[in-house]
């Protein structure tokens, strides 16, 4: 089942009834169906928030979620401030990721820097390094090297 192409002026025309259809659920798989690139850009889906990601950062996601639990639904200002003091090794990431967001936000989006807040942030589990640490009798235990991924998306305050 392939997707049939739009034109720009069908899309502009048929705003509403292309969103509505693209966030509600699918009927099989329960799954939201996904806009292409085109649909997003015209559609004006995403212009009002600011995001960041960073892959494969060596520090477990559970080390990261401790830290991204103090930031989370504050203001942009606040939650640089709580980072910049926190005594954690994942501190250092979030902060630049947390400029890079609001940089993206202010000159992709023309959005407000002092109006920014943190409307969402988690980290997902990366690639699973395994290390191996011989042992007596020719026997060897894995060490596991977990990585993450993170995402911050900044919106701005009504």
């Amino acid at each position: 089942m392939e997707k049939k192409v739009m034109s720009k002026e069908y899309m502009l025309n048929n705003r509403e009834q292309i969103l509505s259809t693209s966030f509600a659920p699918h009927t099989r798989s329960r799954k939201p169906q996904l806009l292409t690139k085109k649909e997003r850009k015209v559609l004006g889906v995403g212009k009002d928030q600011g995001i960041a990601t960073a892959k494969s950062v060596r520090i477990s996601p559970s080390k990261v979620n401790i830290v991204l639990k103090l930031i989370r639904r504050k203001s942009l200002k606040e939650a640089l401030a709580i980072l910049k003091y926190t005594p954690k090794a994942a501190s250092e990431v979030l902060l630049k990721l947390l400029e890079s967001a609001a940089a993206n936000a202010v000159n992709n989006n023309s959005l407000d820097r002092e109006k920014l807040y943190i409307y969402e942030a988690y980290a997902n589990p990366g690639a699973l390094m395994k290390r191996f640490q011989p042992r007596s009798r020719g026997s060897a235990f894995s060490i596991m090297k977990r990585s993450s991924h993170i995402t911050v998306v900044l919106k701005e305050k009504a």
